[in-house]
Parts: C-alpha cells; sequence; structure tokens
C-alpha cells in the first residue's frame, strides 16, 4: 500500500496548515499551545470560522453545505486539526444525528435540521445510555406510549455529555415493550426546551462539567420527528455508532500526548540525568509510538476502504480499542514521567495551565474512552462474531 500523498492532496495539507495558522484566533492559540481546555462558547467559536470557511463539515454531501472533498482530503483535515489541537467540535450533529439524518431521514427532516446544524446554530447532544441501560443499551427503558398525532415520553437518560448547552437530543426510545430487546426501538428527536425534559449536569472525577443527567415527564414528541420507521431506530443506531467509534481512535490526540511525554521527560531530572536520557523511558516512550504508527495504519487501512465507497463496519471496532487503550496509555505515561507534579489541579475555573497542570484531569476524564462508543468488552464481542465468525 503506498502511503505517500499525491501532490494534489500535499498541497491541500498546506493549505490547511496554513488556514489554521491565520484563522485560530490568539486567545484559542493560547489555550491550543498548552492543552487548555476550551470552554463551550470557544468551541462554538471555532465551529462559526470552519463553517464560514466551509469545513464544518466535511463528509457531508455538497448539496447539504458539505465541501465535496475525497475521503483522503477529510482525513488529512481532521488529521491537521487534531495536530495544532484546535477546539474539537462537537460530534454529536456534525458527525452522528446529521448522518444519521443524511440517511435515514425525511426530506422535511433534511431541510428543517440540517442548515442549523451545520451552521452551529443548533447544538445536540445524545440520548442513548441509561442508569440500566449502558454498553447493554438495547435494556433501555426509556419508552415513547403512541398518543395519536405524537409520543409521550418517560424516562431517564445519563451520560448525555454537554446537554447543559444543547437545544436538541436524539434519543433512543421503546415503542413496543413486548417486542425483543433489539426490535421495537425508535430513534425520536427531542426538543430540550419541551414542557416535562430536566437536565442537570454533573461533574466528571477529572473535575469537568462534562456530562449529564436527563429526565422527561411526559414529553409530548410529534411524530414527524422519528427517524427512520417507528421500531427500526436500531438500525440507526447502528450506523450512528460506526462513525463513532471510528472516530475515537484519536490518533492526532495520541500523537500529541506522546510529545508532550517526550517535552517532560526531557525537562525532568532525576540524579542529575534528564529522564529522556533513562533507557526504561525511552522504551516505554518508543512502545507508544510503535503502537500508534500501527494504528495509523489501521486508519490509512479503513481511509482505502473508504476511498471505495465503503461505509464503516465492524472494523471500527478495531479502531476504538485501539485508539481508546493508547490514549489511555499515553496519559499514563505522562502521569508516570511527572511524578509527584500529576497531583496538580485547576487552580480556578477558566485559567489557561500549562500542559502539565491538565494532565491529572484529562486522565481522569479518558479513563471514559474505553467505555462510551460502547464499552471496549461489547467491541470484542462485535469482533468475535462478524469478523472472526465465533459465537
Amino acid at each position: 500500500m503506498d502511503l505517500a500523498l499525491s501532490p494534489e492532496h500535499t498541497a491541500f495539507r498546506d493549505e490547511v496548515r496554513a488556514f489554521i495558522a491565520d484563522a485560530l484566533p490568539p486567545h484559542l492559540r493560547e489555550k491550543a499551545a498548552t492543552d487548555a481546555h476550551f470552554e463551550h462558547h470557544e468551541v462554538m467559536e471555532w465551529h462559526r470560522i470552519l463553517y464560514r470557511k466551509g469545513w464544518a463539515a466535511p463528509h457531508w454531501p455538497v448539496e447539504y453545505g458539505g465541501p465535496g472533498f475525497d475521503v483522503t482530503r477529510r482525513f488529512i483535515l481532521q488529521n491537521e486539526l487534531e495536530h495544532a489541537n484546535t477546539p474539537g467540535l462537537s460530534p454529536f450533529g456534525l458527525n452522528m444525528v446529521g448522518p444519521a439524518i443524511l440517511q435515514f431521514g425525511t426530506e422535511d427532516q433534511k431541510r428543517r435540521f440540517l442548515p442549523k446544524i451545520l451552521a452551529g446554530e443548533e447544538v445536540w447532544c445524545q440520548g442513548y445510555s441509561e442508569p440500566n441501560a449502558g454498553s447493554d443499551l438495547a435494556s433501555l427503558k426509556t419508552r415513547a406510549e403512541d398518543a395519536g398525532s405524537h409520543f409521550v415520553v418517560n424516562g431517564q437518560k445519563t451520560w448525555t455529555t454537554y446537554a447543559q448547552f444543547a437545544h436538541w437530543i436524539f434519543c433512543l426510545v421503546r415503542t413496543d415493550p413486548r417486542a425483543k430487546k433489539q426490535s421495537g426501538i425508535t430513534f425520536l428527536l427531542i426538543d430540550l426546551k419541551t414542557p416535562g425534559v430536566t437536565v442537570k449536569p454533573f461533574l466528571t472525577i477529572g473535575g469537568t462539567p462534562a456530562f449529564s443527567e436527563t429526565w422527561f415527564d411526559n414529553v409530548h414528541v410529534p411524530k414527524q420527528n422519528v427517524v427512520g420507521p417507528v421500531d427500526g431506530g436500531w438500525t440507526v443506531a447502528k450506523a450512528l455508532l460506526g462513525h463513532e467509534r471510528t472516530g475515537i481512535a484519536s490518533v492526532g490526540s495520541t500523537g500529541r500526548t506522546i510529545r508532550t511525554c517526550k517535552q517532560i521527560a526531557a525537562r525532568t531530572r532525576v540524579d542529575d540525568r534528564a529522564l529522556i536520557d533513562d533507557p526504561v523511558f525511552r522504551g516505554k516512550i518508543a512502545r507508544l509510538e510503535i503502537r500508534l504508527r500501527s494504528l495509523q495504519m489501521a486508519n490509512w487501512r479503513a481511509l482505502a476502504g473508504a476511498q471505495h465507497g465503503k461505509s464503516p463496519g465492524p472494523e471500527s471496532s478495531i479502531l476504538k480499542i485501539r485508539g481508546s487503550e493508547l490514549l489511555q496509555q499515553s496519559f499514563e505515561l505522562a502521569m508516570e514521567l511527572m511524578g509527584h507534579d500529576a497531583l496538580a489541579w485547576f487552580p480556578e475555573p477558566g485559567a489557561v495551565l500549562d500542559v502539565e497542570r491538565s494532565i491529572a484531569s484529562l486522565f481522569c476524564y479518558l479513563r471514559a474512552t474505553t467505555i462510551y462508543g460502547g464499552s471496549n468488552e461489547i467491541q470484542r464481542n462485535i469482533i468475535a462474531k462478524h469478523i472472526l465468525g465465533l459465537g
């Protein structure tokens, strides 16, 4: 497999780098340089900048506002954005419900929702997991009862990331309680301003208000908000999760964290010698780089498949497992290299921190990467069944 970029793609990579250098505002560039946390309004500021450039949704069709990039240009753009540590756009609208509406939605739904998702005028969150339906998502209990022109929704969702900032939530709800677990589930779009919806944020162990609990108490939802067929939401959900799992590979983020490990090791001295010169730590860094390279190769294989029109399939579970584990391992090494300095924490809300000051918080938050998008244990079951043909 030839991994060299064509002259056209090399020119595009240079264009992306020049755009980021010119368009990223100074206050966001300062945070990017130190791996600091971006607030929601800063993420949306960058979203609008990319939207004006036409790059907010590089994978969307041209007729719905996409730039018409081939898969290699999409890969290059994402890789360069991650490499520069620009604010990561919320995936729930652009990468999840947007593609679901494109694939399964009606023309009215496409006209109503897609332009506002693209422009960042409406922010979305995900309503999948419940207190007793996490990895076993098909056990969900939130129900939607048919009331003629609308459904009446009752139940609870958890881990609804940044729901406190969202305008809409896409939910899996049970519409036929008598059907088997994967059946009788419907994909429903719910306006969070609807009476009966309650959103309550809670802190992660990393000290960030990333997650929320969301309750539905006799919430009326129009039937035109169903995406795909009633009782056919499991098919929509599986297609959506394939795209999410591919994105969790996080090649750019892991590469940046490994570079941070090198920086920490270069300036941390023990017995008058930098840790970067310690063969034990050099070996640990080298092993991470080898694993990252293999993950990059797997990403390129997925990219080659996409060039031939192949959608993400069960192989996306491989990217999810290896990518999430490698990201965690890179932060584990950063914590080890920092020693007692890894106990530093956010001194005050909104502070711009040196990268070492945020390592502990990110380390804690990223324990979730092996859980969200379908836990890694579930992904191994998918690989065994659909790739290895076992069971």
